[in-house]
């Protein structure tokens, strides 16, 4: 143990979350070289392999998947004794990053953020909104927002709202195709979606539960795609009422046949839940979101 260096636990952790000797440099800021030496050295001072190496990346073995939970169990200590002993625990300081759908993300959270770093000027806010799971085990996010529910995890899981979703289209697409009268009107028609393959979530599954006979006309994995094709007159689509019931370029089809509701869960990991930067962030999506409910619900 005289060559086991507990800094090299850093280099462990992110090489076993991200798989890839590169991507693990790069989130610690480090040359692949250095990064591949701190392994290497770990492995020494434990006297143990803890990656399979191959071209495809990093596997853990036996030994390396049995020192994850202790290497994480340090890291929680690291960043209580940085944040409590190093006097920061009370300061809104430093970068916190946001995992979030990306309709949510780029259409209510984005113009809405910026108050958030004019209270707290000592933050720094990165915001992921994208079509893809994040996982907080990988600190791929700080603080997540997701449309399903985690079922595992040493995380802190609470509904932040459960929101509307109605089905729309352009005029110029309605005045092109037959009329729509009833649900069974919709077999035949053109839907603007989900590219199956690539859905994270089955909660956004609409189509299936709309109109199962229905063909599509466009797949996108992004939901701002999606709406501007709909604008467009490319189909019919799907969309949520914060997103599109205030558009006047759309119009809603079967209002009181169609309407569905999903919800937005708020997730953070128990170690970083009770660090002053991420109460911060988290209180202020709560509030921003308070503020303006009325625009999750159809009318």
């Amino acid at each position: 143990m005289a060559d086991f260096d507990w800094n090299d636990l850093r280099a462990f952790l992110a090489v076993a979350r991200t798989g890839r000797l590169t991507a693990a440099a790069t989130r610690l800021g480090l040359d692949h070289s250095t990064l591949s030496r701190r392994i290497a050295a770990l492995e020494h001072g434990l006297g143990a392999k803890l990656f399979d190496r191959a071209p495809t990346g990093y596997t853990l073995t036996e030994q390396g998947t049995r020192l994850v939970p202790m290497a994480e169990e340090m890291e929680r200590l690291a960043i209580g004794a940085a944040e409590t002993v190093g006097g920061t625990a009370a300061n809104v300081a430093g970068t916190v990053r946001i995992g979030s759908p990306e309709g949510f993300g780029s259409w209510f959270l984005a113009p809405r953020i910026g108050r958030l770093t004019e209270t707290w000027p000592q933050l720094r806010v990165q915001l992921v909104a994208a079509a893809a799971t994040f996982s907080l085990a990988k600190r791929d996010a700080d603080v997540v927002i997701s449309v399903s529910r985690p079922q595992d995890g040493r995380l802190t899981v609470s509904r932040l709202i459960d929101y509307d979703l109605g089905l729309y289209a352009a005029p110029t697409y309605l005045a092109a195709h037959p009329p729509i009268a009833g649900a069974v009107d919709l077999k035949g028609h053109r839907f603007v979606t989900y590219i199956e393959d690539l859905l994270h979530f089955p909660e956004l599954d609409f189509v299936r539960q709309v109109a199962p006979e229905g063909c599509t006309a466009l797949e996108s994995s992004n939901l701002v795609a999606q709406l501007r094709a709909t604008v467009a007159g490319a189909g019919l689509c799907v969309l949520p009422a914060f997103l599109a019931a205030g558009d006047a370029r759309l119009v809603r089809i079967l209002p009181d046949a169609i309407a569905l509701t999903r919800s937005l869960w708020l997730i953070v990991h128990q170690d970083l839940a009770e660090l002053a930067r991420i109460r911060a962030v988290v209180r202020f999506i709560r509030d921003a979101v308070d503020a303006e409910r009325a625009l999750f619900k159809l009318g």
